[in-house]
């Protein structure tokens, strides 16, 4: 893989990680009744996690890249 194939495939899954982290993050507030009562700590946990899945299932290939990108 070139540098700049890979630069590309690294941008667009960081960019995948990034959204799965802000999605697993409201999902994990939301689950509160209220504010005072969301675990901090299992957030960025979770969203951490979730993050870094992300990242991994991407190795397999990313559909926001065309083949041969």
């Amino acid at each position: 893989m070139k540098k700049e194939q890979f630069m590309r495939w690294f941008k667009a899954a960081l960019l995948r990680a990034l959204r799965t982290l802000a999605q697993t993050a409201a999902a994990s507030i939301g689950a509160a009744a209220l504010l005072s009562q969301v675990s901090w700590v299992e957030v960025i946990s979770a969203s951490a996690l979730a993050a870094l899945l992300s990242l991994l299932m991407s190795v397999g290939g990313l559909p926001e890249l065309k083949e041969g990108d």
